[in-house]
């Protein structure tokens, strides 16, 4: 079969697929919240994962890092063995893991080590999926600012509360169950959409370098999609149309630095 001819006959399967796409939605989307979870969906990509999604973000000219929330510190293996690589975590298991590589590992929460780390002094702070956790998430990223050197920049992740999965268990199921992790994480005390976290972000001050959607639903659990992959882009171009694109995304991630 020719390119052309290929291209026909996927273009026909589109159309017969969105002409059965509410039935399509009721029988077969749960699947995704039953079975669905991308990796950092699952609590155990907390302590282990070394978030490659995040590794293109990272300047290239830093030498003192500090990662906020650091898990065993696998997101150390993007840096130079040459980096200053300082961390905070509360977990004693993860924690322990994490000192054979650090510089310095503090234990507890942000707010229990702020005082133990120097002012003016980290070309790069790394929060990912941190900020979420704040009890006072305006009061953390005041003082975030004060531990950068001049020039410093913040690395965040943060999850997205219109992520697609959420949005369907919210208005189909009319359920809103917290979770050991993913954007409904139990411990999660703030929520954002895309629109909130920019607005957040400009209101302290901060020079937006990179912003990327990240971690795409892959509706790969649903069994259709398995079987027919040009399904794939046919669900997320209609989900992206009906709700929005960034609803397609499960996180949202910033490269930032206060301004002058």
């Amino acid at each position: 079969m020719s390119y052309k001819n290929l291209l026909a006959a996927g273009i026909r399967q589109s159309n017969r697929f969105f002409k059965i796409y509410p039935l399509y939605l009721k029988i077969h989307l749960t699947a995704i919240n039953k079975n669905g979870q991308t990796n950092m969906e699952n609590e155990n990509i907390y302590f282990h994962g070394n978030r490659p999604e995040m590794a293109f973000m990272i300047p290239s000219d830093v030498h003192k890092v500090l990662e906020i929330g650091c898990g065993k510190g696998n997101f150390k293996t993007h840096f130079p063995d040459s980096v200053e690589y300082w961390g905070v975590e509360p977990n004693a298991e993860a924690r322990a893991e994490a000192e054979q590589h650090f510089h310095k590992v503090l234990a507890g929460l942000y707010d229990d080590v702020e005082a133990e780390l120097p002012e003016q002094y980290f070309d790069l702070i790394v929060c990912n999926d941190v900020i979420e956790h704040m009890p006072d998430h305006d009061a953390f990223l005041e003082q975030i600012k004060r531990k950068l050197a001049p020039g410093g920049r913040l690395l965040i992740s943060i999850p997205n509360v219109r992520y697609f999965s959420n949005l369907y268990n919210l208005l189909v199921r009319k359920d809103w169950e917290y979770k050991d992790a993913g954007v409904l994480d139990r411990t999660h005390l703030r929520f954002f959409t895309e629109k909130s976290l920019l607005r957040t972000l400009e209101e302290h001050r901060f020079e937006i370098l990179n912003f990327q959607r990240i971690n795409l639903q892959s509706f790969k659990r649903i069994k259709m999609v398995e079987k027919f992959p040009f399904l794939r882009p046919c669900l997320q171009i209609a989900v992206g149309t009906l709700l929005g694109k960034d609803s397609l995304y499960l996180q949202f991630a910033c490269l930032l630095k206060p301004k002058n």
